[in-house]
């Protein structure tokens, strides 16, 4: 079972879900019985369970173990220039970019593995941008119970890139700003600062 908005869903064989993909296969107008496709119901199926592995995963237990001994740190901590990969809920194919995390530590602290899961587990699943954005900050800023958390990704989506309007240079950014991030415009500030600075390492 499969567990999302509240919801279990009963989750198909991998025979349906391999049946489903020759379907297409025909549907696109090709022979799913020739030599070149006869394995791809199966590499699609299991393509798409790492592709959507984030349903699959808790984000609250994710970030459960946290450290008190931050020896008085309370300013920003960031993760800038993650890889993103998702896929768009409306016509399921990726979008890819990179995204930034910070938070201000509440007298406790997590480690920074445990940051880049969270983005997985949330890009790891059919999406918007929007709702993902929202989704990272609001659970950072929940279970860590931050003085603030920040949230910015930019991102090209194949929806736009590969069919359509097919504007292959537009970018997509969405941010989500709560706590001292949206309460004091200095802290917005630099958190928009050091994404934008370039690493001499």
């Amino acid at each position: 079972m499969t567990k999302t908005s509240g919801k279990k869903i009963a989750r198909p064989s991998q025979k349906q879900a391999e049946d489903a993909v020759r379907t297409l296969i025909s549907w696109a107008g090709d022979n799913p019985d020739r030599e070149g496709l006869i394995e791809t119901p199966k590499r699609v199926v299991n393509a798409y369970r790492e592709f959507f592995a984030g349903y699959e995963a808790n984000p609250d237990e994710i970030l459960g173990k946290t450290f008190e001994e931050v020896e008085g740190y309370d300013d920003m901590v960031l993760l800038k220039d993650m890889r993103m990969e998702s896929h768009c809920e409306h016509h399921m194919v990726p979008f890819l970019g990179t995204a930034h995390i910070a938070y201000i530590p509440n007298k406790r602290v997590v480690g920074i593995s445990k940051i880049a899961r969270l983005l997985d587990v949330f890009s790891k699943r059919l999406q918007t941008q929007e709702t993902m954005t929202a989704q990272i900050a609001e659970t950072l800023n929940r279970v860590l119970k931050a003085k603030g958390v920040a949230v910015l990704i930019d991102a090209k989506h194949q929806c736009m890139t590969t069919r359509g309007i097919h504007k292959i240079d537009t970018s997509t950014i969405t941010k989500s700003m709560i706590g001292a991030f949206k309460n004091d415009p200095e802290m917005e500030r630099k958190f928009l600062t050091m994404i934008s600075l370039r690493s001499s390492c």
